[in-house]
Protein backbone atom coordinates (compact mmCIF):
# COMPACT_ATOMS: atom_id res chain seq x y z
CA UNK A 1 0.00 0.00 0.00
CA UNK A 2 1.29 3.43 -0.91
CA UNK A 3 -0.77 5.55 1.44
CA UNK A 4 -1.40 9.19 0.64
CA UNK A 5 0.12 11.51 3.22
CA UNK A 6 -2.23 12.96 5.77
CA UNK A 7 -2.44 16.76 5.96
CA UNK A 8 0.79 18.15 7.33
CA UNK A 9 0.44 20.58 10.21
CA UNK A 10 2.93 22.59 12.20
CA UNK A 11 3.72 20.98 15.55
CA UNK A 12 1.97 22.60 18.50
CA UNK A 13 3.46 22.90 21.94
CA UNK A 14 6.90 21.76 23.06
CA UNK A 15 8.82 19.31 20.91
CA UNK A 16 8.81 15.85 22.54
CA UNK A 17 11.94 13.90 23.25
CA UNK A 18 12.22 11.61 20.25
CA UNK A 19 12.03 8.00 21.41
CA UNK A 20 13.86 5.79 18.98
CA UNK A 21 14.95 2.23 18.34
CA UNK A 22 18.60 1.23 18.42
CA UNK A 23 19.23 1.14 14.65
CA UNK A 24 19.82 4.62 13.24
CA UNK A 25 21.15 5.52 9.81
CA UNK A 26 20.74 7.94 6.92
CA UNK A 27 18.58 6.58 4.09
CA UNK A 28 19.82 8.06 0.83
CA UNK A 29 16.83 6.86 -1.18
CA UNK A 30 14.40 8.83 0.99
CA UNK A 31 16.95 11.48 2.01
CA UNK A 32 15.93 11.04 5.63
CA UNK A 33 17.40 10.18 8.99
CA UNK A 34 16.01 6.73 9.72
CA UNK A 35 15.26 4.78 12.87
CA UNK A 36 14.97 1.03 12.33
CA UNK A 37 12.87 -0.81 14.91
CA UNK A 38 12.53 -4.51 15.59
CA UNK A 39 10.33 -6.85 17.55
CA UNK A 40 9.27 -5.33 20.88
CA UNK A 41 10.46 -1.84 19.96
CA UNK A 42 8.69 1.41 19.17
CA UNK A 43 9.65 4.90 18.10
CA UNK A 44 7.83 8.24 18.07
CA UNK A 45 8.83 11.59 16.61
CA UNK A 46 7.50 14.87 15.23
CA UNK A 47 10.56 15.58 13.06
CA UNK A 48 9.66 16.23 9.40
CA UNK A 49 13.05 14.88 8.30
CA UNK A 50 12.85 11.55 10.14
CA UNK A 51 11.61 8.16 8.94
CA UNK A 52 10.86 5.01 10.94
CA UNK A 53 11.40 1.65 9.20
CA UNK A 54 10.82 -2.01 9.99
CA UNK A 55 10.64 -5.38 8.26
CA UNK A 56 7.65 -7.64 8.95
CA UNK A 57 6.88 -11.27 8.31
CA UNK A 58 4.17 -12.64 10.58
CA UNK A 59 4.58 -9.60 12.83
CA UNK A 60 2.37 -6.53 12.68
CA UNK A 61 3.36 -2.88 12.93
CA UNK A 62 0.90 -0.15 13.84
CA UNK A 63 1.65 3.36 12.58
CA UNK A 64 -0.32 5.85 14.66
CA UNK A 65 -0.51 9.56 13.85
CA UNK A 66 -2.04 12.77 15.16
CA UNK A 67 -2.37 15.03 12.07
CA UNK A 68 -2.97 18.20 14.09
CA UNK A 69 -0.05 17.73 16.46
CA UNK A 70 2.13 16.47 13.60
CA UNK A 71 3.45 13.54 15.57
CA UNK A 72 3.38 9.79 15.03
CA UNK A 73 4.93 6.52 16.01
CA UNK A 74 5.37 2.90 15.03
CA UNK A 75 5.52 -0.34 17.02
CA UNK A 76 6.37 -3.93 16.04
CA UNK A 77 4.80 -6.95 17.75
CA UNK A 78 4.64 -10.69 17.22
CA UNK A 79 1.72 -12.20 19.14
CA UNK A 80 -1.61 -10.75 20.29
CA UNK A 81 -1.83 -11.52 24.01
CA UNK A 82 0.63 -11.33 26.87
CA UNK A 83 1.10 -14.57 28.83
CA UNK A 84 0.77 -14.22 32.58
CA UNK A 85 4.29 -15.64 32.92
CA UNK A 86 5.73 -12.51 31.27
CA UNK A 87 3.89 -9.84 33.23
CA UNK A 88 7.12 -8.80 34.95
CA UNK A 89 9.21 -8.61 31.79
CA UNK A 90 8.91 -5.06 30.51
CA UNK A 91 11.05 -5.59 27.42
CA UNK A 92 9.54 -8.92 26.43
CA UNK A 93 6.00 -7.74 27.13
CA UNK A 94 6.27 -5.17 24.35
CA UNK A 95 6.56 -8.03 21.85
CA UNK A 96 2.85 -8.66 22.35
CA UNK A 97 0.18 -6.59 20.67
CA UNK A 98 -1.90 -5.87 23.75
CA UNK A 99 1.08 -4.20 25.42
CA UNK A 100 2.69 -2.70 22.30
CA UNK A 101 -0.48 -0.85 21.30
CA UNK A 102 -1.09 0.55 24.76
CA UNK A 103 2.49 1.73 25.15
CA UNK A 104 2.63 3.43 21.77
CA UNK A 105 -0.66 5.25 22.32
CA UNK A 106 0.39 6.33 25.81
CA UNK A 107 3.73 7.62 24.51
CA UNK A 108 1.97 9.70 21.86
CA UNK A 109 -0.52 11.11 24.36
CA UNK A 110 2.33 12.01 26.72
CA UNK A 111 3.99 13.90 23.85
CA UNK A 112 0.91 16.04 23.18
CA UNK A 113 -1.25 13.96 20.82
CA UNK A 114 -4.98 13.67 21.46
CA UNK A 115 -6.66 10.27 21.41
CA UNK A 116 -9.72 11.46 19.46
CA UNK A 117 -7.44 12.55 16.59
CA UNK A 118 -5.32 9.40 16.33
CA UNK A 119 -5.29 7.68 12.95
CA UNK A 120 -3.96 4.14 12.59
CA UNK A 121 -2.38 2.27 9.69
CA UNK A 122 -1.62 -1.45 10.07
CA UNK A 123 0.92 -3.55 8.19
CA UNK A 124 2.21 -7.11 8.20
CA UNK A 125 0.64 -10.35 9.35
CA UNK A 126 1.89 -12.38 6.40
CA UNK A 127 1.73 -16.17 6.39
CA UNK A 128 5.47 -16.69 6.07
CA UNK A 129 6.07 -19.30 8.79
CA UNK A 130 5.15 -22.95 8.26
CA UNK A 131 2.89 -23.75 11.17
CA UNK A 132 -0.33 -25.57 11.99
CA UNK A 133 -1.97 -22.20 12.60
CA UNK A 134 -1.74 -18.85 10.87
CA UNK A 135 0.32 -16.65 13.20
CA UNK A 136 0.11 -13.69 10.84
CA UNK A 137 -3.66 -14.06 10.65
CA UNK A 138 -3.92 -14.04 14.43
CA UNK A 139 -1.88 -10.84 14.59
CA UNK A 140 -3.91 -9.19 11.84
CA UNK A 141 -7.24 -10.00 13.44
CA UNK A 142 -6.02 -8.78 16.80
CA UNK A 143 -4.83 -5.47 15.36
CA UNK A 144 -8.09 -4.81 13.52
CA UNK A 145 -10.17 -5.80 16.54
CA UNK A 146 -8.07 -3.57 18.80
CA UNK A 147 -8.58 -0.50 16.62
CA UNK A 148 -12.32 -1.12 16.45
CA UNK A 149 -12.72 -1.88 20.15
CA UNK A 150 -10.74 1.18 21.19
CA UNK A 151 -12.72 3.45 18.86
CA UNK A 152 -9.67 4.55 16.88
CA UNK A 153 -9.77 5.69 13.26
CA UNK A 154 -8.38 3.12 10.80
CA UNK A 155 -6.74 5.15 8.05
CA UNK A 156 -5.48 2.15 6.08
CA UNK A 157 -4.14 -1.37 6.32
CA UNK A 158 -2.10 -3.87 4.35
CA UNK A 159 -2.34 -7.22 6.14
CA UNK A 160 -2.07 -10.90 5.32
CA UNK A 161 -0.90 -12.54 2.15
CA UNK A 162 2.18 -14.71 1.74
CA UNK A 163 4.96 -12.12 1.59
CA UNK A 164 7.08 -10.27 4.09
CA UNK A 165 7.02 -6.48 3.98
CA UNK A 166 9.26 -3.52 4.58
CA UNK A 167 7.48 -0.43 5.89
CA UNK A 168 8.76 3.14 5.70
CA UNK A 169 6.84 5.57 7.87
CA UNK A 170 7.10 9.35 8.21
CA UNK A 171 5.69 10.10 11.68
CA UNK A 172 5.33 13.87 11.22
CA UNK A 173 3.08 13.60 8.15
CA UNK A 174 1.63 10.13 8.69
CA UNK A 175 2.77 8.99 5.24
CA UNK A 176 3.47 5.24 5.00
CA UNK A 177 5.03 3.22 2.18
CA UNK A 178 4.99 -0.57 1.95
CA UNK A 179 7.20 -2.84 -0.15
CA UNK A 180 6.65 -6.57 -0.54
CA UNK A 181 9.89 -8.53 -0.25
CA UNK A 182 11.16 -11.48 -2.21
CA UNK A 183 11.69 -14.59 -0.06
CA UNK A 184 15.48 -14.26 -0.18
CA UNK A 185 15.29 -10.64 1.00
CA UNK A 186 13.08 -11.62 3.94
CA UNK A 187 14.99 -14.75 4.99
CA UNK A 188 16.58 -13.21 8.10
CA UNK A 189 13.27 -11.76 9.30
CA UNK A 190 11.44 -15.06 8.90
CA UNK A 191 14.26 -16.95 10.64
CA UNK A 192 14.14 -14.61 13.65
CA UNK A 193 10.37 -14.96 13.93
CA UNK A 194 10.56 -18.76 13.65
CA UNK A 195 13.19 -18.90 16.39
CA UNK A 196 11.05 -16.73 18.64
CA UNK A 197 8.01 -18.96 18.19
CA UNK A 198 10.11 -22.10 18.72
CA UNK A 199 11.54 -20.79 21.98
CA UNK A 200 8.08 -19.84 23.24
CA UNK A 201 6.77 -23.33 22.55
CA UNK A 202 9.74 -24.95 24.26
CA UNK A 203 9.78 -22.76 27.37
CA UNK A 204 6.49 -20.86 27.62
CA UNK A 205 6.59 -20.71 31.42
CA UNK A 206 9.90 -18.90 31.80
CA UNK A 207 9.39 -15.69 29.87
CA UNK A 208 13.14 -15.25 29.41
CA UNK A 209 13.59 -15.42 25.66
CA UNK A 210 16.36 -12.93 24.87
CA UNK A 211 16.48 -13.03 21.09
CA UNK A 212 15.78 -9.35 20.51
CA UNK A 213 16.83 -6.07 22.05
CA UNK A 214 14.41 -5.30 24.91
CA UNK A 215 12.32 -2.18 24.51
CA UNK A 216 12.58 0.63 27.01
CA UNK A 217 9.29 0.94 28.94
CA UNK A 218 9.12 4.55 27.70
CA UNK A 219 9.86 3.47 24.12
CA UNK A 220 13.24 2.56 22.66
Amino acid sequence: MNADPLPRQEPAGPTPRNRMGSGRYFNREFNADTVKIGLGQQAISDRPDLMIATTLGSCVAACIHDPVRGIGGMNHFMLPDLPASELEGAGMAARYGSVAMERLINALLAAGAERRRLQVKLFGGGRVIESSYDIGGLNSRFALDYVRTEGLALAGHDLGGGSARRVHYFPHSGRALRRLLRPEAAADTVTRERRFITHLSQAPEEGEVELFTPADPEGS
